[in-house]
């Protein structure tokens, strides 16, 4: 951490849990009985509880999306960027509220946390969830917090697909979804990706059918080469190009299959730390949500009919370089709205990061990110 916190960053951020013992009808026919959510809040609830915006996290990020658990925590939230005093995401104006997803593994109840009924950890028995799992689940967090009505839905990649789903089944709940660097549905190509790294992590030999907890074990190198090739399609070529080229980490070529380029360098400390940090059956949970997601399904494929309930104002960002998601799916999103008369604005960002751009400090994203939170504060009042 910083010798002083920054001016703009809400400083030390305590993490808190709620218990649900109502059970959860998930889509794969299954429930839990009873589960935990873990999340932070940022910022002061108004009288009205109407000063309130729900943070939704992607793939591999969790609850602690800004601020710093502790005087010697040197990297703060995921989202620190965007959440904070005077930025985008303003917390002298909003109350913000990041959970960890069902299934994470972060503090949520996921795979790694114990199943009521064995005693052990849940492992491979975690039922699989949707996005739709995950919004009905956030709205009992929102029921708790006493939140009739989110001022705003918001989120990056994954994120962006629980904000769009959340304005599809509580229209009434939201006031704004804003929809960053996301798509309608997943490509043939980008399921690809996913399934390349689900049988990364499911042939390694420690995987053990996600049973690794009980041999005291995890699928390292399984999971370090999904966290490797999800990283690259997080990243543009022009970005890979700027950081790395293609330098040689001794200044010559070795002639052999050790680490020689510093983008292998790069990419294998990623899956390495990834490792440390992440659970490989909460991995398979995230990128299986990823993959079902298709809210046009149960509309025969017509987006804009399955988008014919909402209510809220829409914000949709896409980034130039995001070739994972790239802008035409964002601007699908646009489309089906427009088609159903809904008001939506829709930004397209020139930005070299790739997919990993809705993470960045940006001048123009942060401009028009904050300019667009400008008015949804000023409806508040």
């Amino acid at each position: 951490m910083p010798d002083t916190i920054p001016e703009d960053s809400i400083g030390l951020v305590t993490p808190q849990t709620s218990h649900f013992d109502t059970p959860l009808i998930l889509d794969c026919g299954r429930e839990l009985p009873e589960y935990d959510l873990i999340y932070e809040t940022y910022g002061k609830l108004n009288a009205d509880h109407s000063n309130a915006v729900l943070i939704c996290h992607a793939l591999s990020s969790d609850h602690h999306a800004a601020g710093y658990h502790s005087m010697e925590d040197r990297k703060p939230g995921w989202w620190e960027s965007c959440i904070g005093p005077g930025k985008p995401i303003d917390t002298n104006r909003f109350f913000v509220v990041c959970p960890n997803n069902l299934g994470g593994c972060k503090g949520s109840t996921g795979p790694t946390t114990p199943n009521p009924k064995t005693g052990k950890r849940y492992g491979p028995d975690f039922p699989i969830v949707t996005v739709g799992d995950w919004v009905r689940s956030q709205a009992r967090l929102a029921d708790l917090l006493g939140i009739e009505r989110w001022a705003a839905v918001i989120g990056g990649s994954l994120g962006g697909m629980q904000a769009l789903q959340w304005a599809i089944d509580f229209p009434e709940r939201l006031s704004h979804s804003i929809i960053i660097a996301a798509a309608p549905k997943l490509s043939a190509q980008n399921i690809a990706f996913n399934e390349v790294a689900r049988q990364a992590i499911m042939s390694d030999p420690d995987f053990h059918e996600g049973r690794y907890y009980e041999h005291d074990t995890v699928p390292r190198r399984g999971l370090m080469l999904a966290r490797m090739l999800g990283h690259i399609t997080y990243l543009s070529d022009e970005s890979m190009r700027k950081k790395f080229g293609r330098e040689l980490r001794e200044g010559k070529i070795n002639f052999g299959f050790d680490v020689e380029f510093q983008v292998e360098s790069y990419l294998r400390y990623q899956g390495r730390s990834f490792v440390d940090r992440f659970d490989a059956n909460t991995y398979l949970l995230m990128t299986k949500a990823l993959d079902y997601f298709d809210p046009a399904s149960c509309c025969n494929g017509d987006l804009a009919a399955a988008l014919k309930p909402v209510q809220a104002h829409f914000l949709v960002v896409s980034f130039t370089s995001d070739w994972r998601f790239a802008p035409a799916r964002s601007r699908e999103i646009v489309k089906a709205l427009t088609d159903g008369d809904n008001p939506v604005a829709y930004a397209e960002v020139e930005a070299h990061q790739g997919h990993d751009a809705f993470l960045m400090p940006i001048p123009q994203y942060i401009k028009l990110f904050g300019a667009y939170m400008n008015r949804v504060a000023e409806e508040i009042g």
